[in-house]
This record gives structure tokens, sequence and C-alpha cells, in this order.
């Protein structure tokens, strides 16, 4: 016969279950590591630990050194389409203007794989930043002899 008192149940560890299963979860992060790392609970959860820094500053350099390839393919489409080096602004100001609103990624992207899209693209931004030159040095364009975009 069984008594479940108040005193055995205080005496009960129902959080031992807890601390083994946290345990295999740590050591199945370790798993892949090398030596005593691998196995022993003392070392694996400082390497465990150190890992998931690593790995949570990885994701914020990763969006960094996204965006620096995205830029230097645009600034590299740029160029080979005439434009001076970091040129790359005066084609996105360029489009910006034009209403097109395409982010760096998507610009990186076409810049690599679709350059005759990309090029059409620079003409519509050559075409927007040549209207807005013309109309700040001559003055509003009469009707008719230039169209809009």
């Amino acid at each position: 016969m069984v008594n479940l008192t108040l005193a055995l149940f205080r005496n009960a560890r129902p959080h031992s279950l807890d601390a083994f299963w946290k345990k295999r979860q740590t050591l199945k992060l370790s798993s892949h590591f090398y030596g005593r790392a691998r196995n022993c609970w003392s070392i694996a959860i400082r390497r465990v630990q150190r890992a998931l820094m690593y790995v949570t500053e990885g994701r914020k350099l990763r969006k960094v050194h996204m965006k620096d390839v995205w830029n230097d393919r645009i600034s590299a489409g740029a160029q080979e389409l005439g434009y001076l080096p970091e040129g790359d602004r005066t084609l996105l100001e360029g489009l910006a203007r034009s209403n097109v609103l395409l982010n760096r990624q998507t610009l990186g992207n076409l810049a690599v794989m679709e350059p005759r899209t990309f090029e059409s693209l620079n003409k519509i931004a050559r075409v927007r930043a040549n209207e807005e030159y013309m109309a700040r040095t001559l003055g509003p364009f009469p009707k008719g002899v230039l169209g809009k975009l």
C-alpha cells in the first residue's frame, strides 16, 4: 500500500526529469563536436553556449554581408552600362523618381541574372535623370516637345 501524504509529496523531485531532458537536448546539440565536448556534460554545455552565441552573431553578419553583395552587383552592373564608379546611386535615384520601386536584392539579382532587363531599367533611369536635368537648367518643358515617362 502506498501512502500519498504531504511529506512524501514534498520529498519527490519532479524537476529531475526536466533536468534529464535539458541535458539530453544540450548533448544532442553537441553531438557533432569532436572529443570530450561531445559527451562530457561540463565541457559540452560551455561549447554549446559558445556555439549558440556565434550563430546569433552570424545571423546579423549574414544580413550585412548580403547587403554588401547586392550593392557590389548593382555597382558592377552600372559600371558596365557606362556609369562612373559609385554611379549606382544615380541609377537608384533615377529609378526611384521614375516610380520603379525595386529593392537592392532584386536589382542585384537582375544585374547578374538578367542583364538586358537591368539595361532597360538603366535606360528608364537615364531618361528620367535627363528630363529632370533639362527641367532644372531650361525651365519647364513646353507641351508636346518632350514626353514624360
